[in-house]
Protein backbone atom coordinates (compact mmCIF):
# COMPACT_ATOMS: atom_id res chain seq x y z
CA UNK A 1 0.00 0.00 0.00
CA UNK A 2 1.31 3.45 -0.93
CA UNK A 3 2.11 5.95 1.83
CA UNK A 4 0.12 8.78 0.21
CA UNK A 5 -3.24 9.75 1.65
CA UNK A 6 -5.18 11.34 -1.21
CA UNK A 7 -8.39 13.35 -1.28
CA UNK A 8 -9.93 13.39 -4.75
CA UNK A 9 -12.16 16.27 -5.86
CA UNK A 10 -14.31 16.11 -8.99
CA UNK A 11 -17.87 15.94 -10.26
CA UNK A 12 -18.59 14.98 -13.91
CA UNK A 13 -17.90 11.90 -16.02
CA UNK A 14 -14.60 13.49 -17.15
CA UNK A 15 -13.16 12.97 -13.64
CA UNK A 16 -14.19 9.33 -13.18
CA UNK A 17 -11.30 7.62 -15.06
CA UNK A 18 -8.81 9.66 -13.00
CA UNK A 19 -10.36 8.44 -9.75
CA UNK A 20 -10.56 4.88 -11.04
CA UNK A 21 -6.91 4.75 -12.15
CA UNK A 22 -5.67 5.86 -8.73
CA UNK A 23 -7.71 3.18 -6.99
CA UNK A 24 -6.65 0.50 -9.49
CA UNK A 25 -3.01 1.34 -8.89
CA UNK A 26 -3.25 0.90 -5.16
CA UNK A 27 -3.33 4.52 -4.07
CA UNK A 28 -5.18 5.24 -0.86
CA UNK A 29 -8.01 7.66 -1.66
CA UNK A 30 -9.21 8.48 1.84
CA UNK A 31 -12.20 10.61 0.76
CA UNK A 32 -13.91 12.07 -2.29
CA UNK A 33 -15.32 15.62 -2.51
CA UNK A 34 -18.02 16.23 -5.11
CA UNK A 35 -21.06 18.37 -5.90
CA UNK A 36 -24.39 17.95 -4.16
CA UNK A 37 -26.96 15.63 -5.72
CA UNK A 38 -29.05 17.45 -8.32
CA UNK A 39 -32.55 16.94 -9.74
CA UNK A 40 -32.49 15.21 -13.13
CA UNK A 41 -34.86 13.65 -15.62
CA UNK A 42 -38.60 14.04 -16.00
CA UNK A 43 -39.28 13.23 -12.37
CA UNK A 44 -36.57 15.62 -11.18
CA UNK A 45 -35.26 12.88 -8.90
CA UNK A 46 -32.14 13.79 -6.91
CA UNK A 47 -29.23 12.20 -8.77
CA UNK A 48 -25.64 11.77 -7.56
CA UNK A 49 -22.71 13.00 -9.66
CA UNK A 50 -20.76 10.43 -11.71
CA UNK A 51 -17.82 10.86 -9.31
CA UNK A 52 -20.04 10.14 -6.29
CA UNK A 53 -21.37 7.01 -7.98
CA UNK A 54 -17.80 5.84 -8.57
CA UNK A 55 -16.80 6.60 -4.98
CA UNK A 56 -19.75 4.66 -3.59
CA UNK A 57 -18.90 1.65 -5.79
CA UNK A 58 -15.50 1.63 -4.12
CA UNK A 59 -16.97 2.31 -0.66
CA UNK A 60 -15.13 5.60 -0.25
CA UNK A 61 -16.31 8.39 2.09
CA UNK A 62 -18.06 11.16 0.13
CA UNK A 63 -18.19 14.85 1.12
CA UNK A 64 -20.66 17.16 -0.64
CA UNK A 65 -20.10 20.65 0.80
CA UNK A 66 -22.24 23.60 -0.24
CA UNK A 67 -19.78 26.08 1.23
CA UNK A 68 -16.09 25.20 0.81
CA UNK A 69 -15.13 27.66 3.57
CA UNK A 70 -17.54 26.40 6.21
CA UNK A 71 -15.81 25.40 9.47
CA UNK A 72 -17.67 22.07 9.53
CA UNK A 73 -16.39 21.10 6.09
CA UNK A 74 -12.84 22.26 6.80
CA UNK A 75 -12.75 20.29 10.04
CA UNK A 76 -14.01 17.18 8.27
CA UNK A 77 -11.45 17.63 5.48
CA UNK A 78 -8.62 17.95 8.02
CA UNK A 79 -9.77 14.82 9.83
CA UNK A 80 -8.75 12.67 6.84
CA UNK A 81 -5.12 13.82 7.23
CA UNK A 82 -4.49 13.80 3.49
CA UNK A 83 -1.03 14.80 2.29
CA UNK A 84 -2.13 15.31 -1.36
CA UNK A 85 -5.29 16.56 -3.07
CA UNK A 86 -6.16 15.78 -6.69
CA UNK A 87 -8.69 17.99 -8.49
CA UNK A 88 -10.36 17.05 -11.80
CA UNK A 89 -13.29 19.12 -13.10
CA UNK A 90 -14.35 20.59 -9.78
CA UNK A 91 -15.13 24.12 -8.66
CA UNK A 92 -12.70 26.85 -7.74
CA UNK A 93 -11.10 26.11 -4.36
CA UNK A 94 -10.34 28.67 -1.65
CA UNK A 95 -6.74 28.84 -0.46
CA UNK A 96 -7.66 27.36 2.90
CA UNK A 97 -8.58 24.15 1.04
CA UNK A 98 -5.87 23.88 -1.63
CA UNK A 99 -3.08 24.78 0.77
CA UNK A 100 -4.13 22.20 3.37
CA UNK A 101 -2.10 19.08 2.31
CA UNK A 102 1.67 19.02 2.91
CA UNK A 103 2.34 17.95 -0.71
CA UNK A 104 -0.08 20.47 -2.16
CA UNK A 105 -3.06 20.23 -4.50
CA UNK A 106 -2.82 19.66 -8.23
CA UNK A 107 -5.42 20.05 -10.94
CA UNK A 108 -5.96 18.35 -14.31
CA UNK A 109 -6.93 20.85 -17.06
CA UNK A 110 -8.20 20.02 -20.55
CA UNK A 111 -5.77 22.17 -22.55
CA UNK A 112 -2.10 22.84 -23.08
CA UNK A 113 -1.70 25.58 -20.50
CA UNK A 114 -1.16 28.52 -20.46
CA UNK A 115 -3.50 28.55 -23.49
CA UNK A 116 -7.23 28.03 -22.96
CA UNK A 117 -7.45 28.82 -19.29
CA UNK A 118 -11.08 28.81 -18.19
CA UNK A 119 -14.21 26.70 -17.92
CA UNK A 120 -14.55 25.41 -21.51
CA UNK A 121 -11.06 24.71 -22.94
CA UNK A 122 -12.05 21.83 -25.23
CA UNK A 123 -14.92 23.75 -26.84
CA UNK A 124 -12.93 26.92 -27.47
CA UNK A 125 -9.88 25.14 -28.90
CA UNK A 126 -12.07 23.59 -31.61
CA UNK A 127 -14.13 26.76 -32.19
CA UNK A 128 -10.92 28.71 -32.81
CA UNK A 129 -9.62 26.16 -35.29
CA UNK A 130 -6.74 24.72 -33.27
CA UNK A 131 -5.07 21.60 -34.69
CA UNK A 132 -3.77 20.43 -31.32
CA UNK A 133 -4.80 20.46 -27.68
CA UNK A 134 -4.01 18.25 -24.70
CA UNK A 135 -4.10 17.90 -20.93
CA UNK A 136 -2.01 19.58 -18.25
CA UNK A 137 -1.44 18.88 -14.58
CA UNK A 138 -0.41 21.87 -12.45
CA UNK A 139 -0.19 22.91 -8.80
CA UNK A 140 -2.97 25.23 -7.66
CA UNK A 141 -2.27 28.82 -6.68
CA UNK A 142 -4.39 31.99 -6.24
CA UNK A 143 -5.10 32.90 -9.88
CA UNK A 144 -7.18 30.26 -11.66
CA UNK A 145 -5.31 27.89 -14.03
CA UNK A 146 -1.98 29.68 -13.55
CA UNK A 147 0.03 27.42 -11.21
CA UNK A 148 3.33 25.71 -12.04
CA UNK A 149 3.01 23.02 -14.73
CA UNK A 150 3.88 19.46 -13.74
CA UNK A 151 3.22 17.47 -16.93
CA UNK A 152 1.48 17.88 -20.29
CA UNK A 153 0.25 15.40 -22.88
CA UNK A 154 -0.53 16.57 -26.43
CA UNK A 155 -3.50 15.42 -28.51
CA UNK A 156 -4.25 16.28 -32.17
CA UNK A 157 -7.61 17.78 -33.12
CA UNK A 158 -8.68 16.05 -36.33
CA UNK A 159 -10.85 17.63 -39.00
CA UNK A 160 -13.82 15.39 -38.15
CA UNK A 161 -13.48 15.85 -34.38
CA UNK A 162 -16.19 17.41 -32.25
CA UNK A 163 -16.01 18.59 -28.65
CA UNK A 164 -17.49 15.21 -27.71
CA UNK A 165 -14.82 13.09 -29.41
CA UNK A 166 -11.94 15.22 -28.09
CA UNK A 167 -13.51 15.20 -24.59
CA UNK A 168 -13.57 11.39 -24.70
CA UNK A 169 -9.88 11.10 -25.60
CA UNK A 170 -8.72 13.76 -23.13
CA UNK A 171 -10.75 12.12 -20.36
CA UNK A 172 -8.63 8.96 -20.67
CA UNK A 173 -5.36 10.72 -21.51
CA UNK A 174 -5.97 12.86 -18.44
CA UNK A 175 -6.35 9.84 -16.19
CA UNK A 176 -2.97 8.52 -17.34
CA UNK A 177 -1.44 11.94 -16.69
CA UNK A 178 -2.97 12.09 -13.18
CA UNK A 179 -1.38 8.73 -12.36
CA UNK A 180 1.99 9.86 -13.77
CA UNK A 181 1.76 13.06 -11.72
CA UNK A 182 0.92 11.29 -8.46
CA UNK A 183 3.84 8.90 -8.97
CA UNK A 184 6.21 11.82 -9.55
CA UNK A 185 4.97 13.69 -6.46
CA UNK A 186 5.32 10.53 -4.39
CA UNK A 187 8.90 10.07 -5.65
CA UNK A 188 9.70 13.70 -4.91
CA UNK A 189 10.71 14.54 -8.48
CA UNK A 190 7.62 16.29 -9.89
CA UNK A 191 8.57 19.17 -12.21
CA UNK A 192 7.37 22.68 -11.36
CA UNK A 193 7.57 24.80 -14.51
CA UNK A 194 6.22 28.39 -14.27
CA UNK A 195 3.61 29.17 -16.91
CA UNK A 196 4.56 31.64 -19.66
CA UNK A 197 2.08 34.17 -20.98
CA UNK A 198 -0.77 32.63 -23.01
CA UNK A 199 -1.16 33.35 -26.71
CA UNK A 200 -3.69 36.01 -27.67
CA UNK A 201 -7.32 34.97 -28.11
CA UNK A 202 -6.97 31.72 -26.16
CA UNK A 203 -9.24 32.45 -23.21
CA UNK A 204 -11.87 29.73 -22.63
CA UNK A 205 -14.79 31.28 -20.72
CA UNK A 206 -17.95 29.45 -19.73
CA UNK A 207 -20.40 28.92 -22.59
CA UNK A 208 -24.02 30.01 -22.32
CA UNK A 209 -27.01 29.10 -24.50
CA UNK A 210 -27.32 32.60 -25.91
CA UNK A 211 -23.71 32.54 -27.14
CA UNK A 212 -24.31 29.30 -29.04
CA UNK A 213 -26.34 30.90 -31.85
CA UNK A 214 -24.72 30.32 -35.24
CA UNK A 215 -23.52 33.40 -37.10
CA UNK A 216 -23.88 32.43 -40.77
CA UNK A 217 -22.17 35.70 -41.82
CA UNK A 218 -18.81 34.10 -41.04
CA UNK A 219 -16.68 32.03 -43.46
CA UNK A 220 -17.62 28.38 -43.93
CA UNK A 221 -14.63 27.06 -41.96
CA UNK A 222 -15.38 29.34 -38.98
CA UNK A 223 -19.04 28.33 -38.91
CA UNK A 224 -18.18 24.64 -39.13
CA UNK A 225 -15.59 24.94 -36.33
CA UNK A 226 -18.17 26.71 -34.17
CA UNK A 227 -20.64 23.86 -34.70
CA UNK A 228 -18.00 21.18 -34.06
CA UNK A 229 -16.83 22.95 -30.91
CA UNK A 230 -20.31 22.90 -29.39
CA UNK A 231 -21.31 19.37 -30.45
CA UNK A 232 -22.94 17.41 -28.91
CA UNK A 233 -23.32 19.72 -25.90
CA UNK A 234 -24.54 22.38 -25.46
CA UNK A 235 -25.15 22.46 -29.22
CA UNK A 236 -24.90 25.33 -31.70
CA UNK A 237 -28.35 26.51 -32.75
CA UNK A 238 -30.14 28.40 -35.47
CA UNK A 239 -33.74 29.16 -36.42
CA UNK A 240 -35.73 27.41 -39.15
CA UNK A 241 -39.30 28.56 -39.71
CA UNK A 242 -39.37 30.23 -36.30
CA UNK A 243 -38.21 27.12 -34.42
CA UNK A 244 -34.90 26.49 -32.69
CA UNK A 245 -32.77 23.78 -34.28
CA UNK A 246 -29.52 22.46 -32.80
CA UNK A 247 -26.98 21.79 -35.56
CA UNK A 248 -24.58 19.04 -34.49
CA UNK A 249 -22.60 18.13 -37.60
CA UNK A 250 -22.11 19.67 -41.03
CA UNK A 251 -20.27 19.16 -44.30
CA UNK A 252 -18.91 21.93 -46.52
CA UNK A 253 -20.39 21.86 -50.04
CA UNK A 254 -20.21 24.15 -53.06
CA UNK A 255 -23.38 23.63 -55.12
CA UNK A 256 -26.50 25.60 -54.35
CA UNK A 257 -30.01 25.59 -55.76
CA UNK A 258 -30.02 29.36 -55.35
CA UNK A 259 -26.72 30.98 -56.43
CA UNK A 260 -27.88 34.30 -54.96
CA UNK A 261 -28.39 32.89 -51.45
CA UNK A 262 -27.29 35.22 -48.67
CA UNK A 263 -25.60 34.06 -45.45
CA UNK A 264 -28.21 32.38 -43.26
CA UNK A 265 -30.52 31.48 -46.18
CA UNK A 266 -31.37 27.80 -46.29
CA UNK A 267 -32.71 25.43 -48.92
CA UNK A 268 -33.82 21.81 -49.01
CA UNK A 269 -35.14 19.15 -51.39
CA UNK A 270 -37.43 18.00 -48.51
CA UNK A 271 -35.89 14.52 -48.86
CA UNK A 272 -32.16 14.31 -48.29
CA UNK A 273 -30.54 17.63 -47.42
CA UNK A 274 -30.81 20.96 -45.62
CA UNK A 275 -28.24 23.49 -46.85
CA UNK A 276 -27.25 26.83 -45.32
CA UNK A 277 -25.36 29.64 -47.03
CA UNK A 278 -22.32 31.11 -45.25
CA UNK A 279 -20.22 34.16 -46.08
CA UNK A 280 -18.21 32.26 -48.69
CA UNK A 281 -19.97 28.94 -49.38
CA UNK A 282 -22.50 26.43 -48.09
CA UNK A 283 -22.84 23.84 -45.33
CA UNK A 284 -25.03 20.75 -45.47
CA UNK A 285 -26.47 19.63 -42.15
CA UNK A 286 -25.49 16.02 -41.40
CA UNK A 287 -26.94 15.69 -37.88
CA UNK A 288 -29.35 18.01 -36.13
CA UNK A 289 -31.93 18.14 -33.37
CA UNK A 290 -35.19 19.88 -34.25
CA UNK A 291 -37.06 21.56 -31.41
CA UNK A 292 -38.87 18.93 -29.31
CA UNK A 293 -37.30 15.98 -31.15
CA UNK A 294 -34.29 13.67 -30.82
CA UNK A 295 -31.04 13.92 -32.77
CA UNK A 296 -31.44 12.76 -36.38
CA UNK A 297 -30.25 13.09 -39.97
CA UNK A 298 -32.20 15.14 -42.54
CA UNK A 299 -33.28 11.88 -44.24
CA UNK A 300 -34.73 10.60 -40.96
CA UNK A 301 -36.50 13.92 -40.36
CA UNK A 302 -38.09 14.05 -43.80
CA UNK A 303 -39.64 10.59 -43.47
CA UNK A 304 -42.41 12.13 -41.40
CA UNK A 305 -41.90 15.89 -41.53
CA UNK A 306 -41.62 18.82 -43.90
CA UNK A 307 -39.86 22.16 -43.55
Amino acid sequence: MNSLRIIFMGTPEFAVPSLEILIQNGYRVVAVVTAADKPAGRGQKLTPSPVKECALRHQLPVLQPVNLKSPAFLDELKSYQANLQVVVAFRMLPEVVWSMPALGTFNLHGSLLPDYRGAAPINWAIIRGEKETGVTTFFLKHEIDTGSIIFQEREPILDHDTAGSVYERLMHNGADLVLKTVKAIEAGNAPMVPQPQPRENTHAPKIFTETCQINWDQPTTSVRNFIRGLSPYPGAWTMINGKTVKVLNTRAVQPSINPEAKPGDWESDQKTFIRFATADGHLDIIDFQPEGKKRMTPEEFFRGNKL
